[in-house]
């Protein structure tokens, strides 16, 4: 029993250098531009930029397939922080921006048919069949995919609740 013991833990010492060594010399570098803005993104993973997620979306916006204005979620504030860090001019006045949003389920209007959680990329929404759904605030992204599958138009996007972890001190107005 030991020496399984011992020959299972030389075992797994010995493959953990291996992976450690070969993490090392075999490592492929990515674009840190890309990593810089997609670590600027959402995250939500959503599509509505149509692109494979936010990876995709930040690599083509680096190359220039892509405008600095693809991401819905990420609004005028994302466009202007993308267009900044990449030292480029956006023209931001065709874009509408309502602040943040979320998902709101109508419970009187929900039929439990379970079509808005299938398609959430974030799995927010909660519940089961012919059950009234719920959206969890802290998952939500406000990517309103869910709007379009619901056939009884239970699901609204509505402002990000001011709560004291989403409460943003106000700028002072000049004087």
């Amino acid at each position: 029993m030991i020496v399984a013991i011992l020959s299972l833990t030389l075992l797994g010492a010995a493959f953990g250098i291996l992976l450690g060594i070969a993490n090392k010399f075999l490592r492929v570098e990515g674009n840190p531009v890309v990593e810089e803005l997609l670590a600027l993104m959402p995250g939500s993973n959503c599509g509505q930029c149509g692109f494979p997620g936010c990876s995709g979306a930040a690599e083509a916006i680096v190359d220039g397939s892509a405008a600095p204005t693809c991401c819905p979620p990420g609004g005028k504030a994302l466009a202007a922080a993308i267009a900044e860090k990449l030292g480029i001019e956006v023209d931001l006045s065709g874009m509408v921006d309502d602040g943040p949003k979320i998902a709101l389920v109508a419970e009187e209007l929900c039929i439990g048919c379970c079509r808005c959680s299938k398609v959430c990329p974030t799995d927010a929404i909660l519940g089961a069949a012919k059950q009234i759904h719920n959206v969890l605030r802290e998952a939500c992204t406000g990517c309103s995919a869910c709007i379009e599958k619901c056939p009884t138009e239970a699901l609204v996007m509505t402002p990000v609740p001011v709560t004291l972890q989403h409460w943003v001190m106000p700028k002072p107005l000049a004087a």
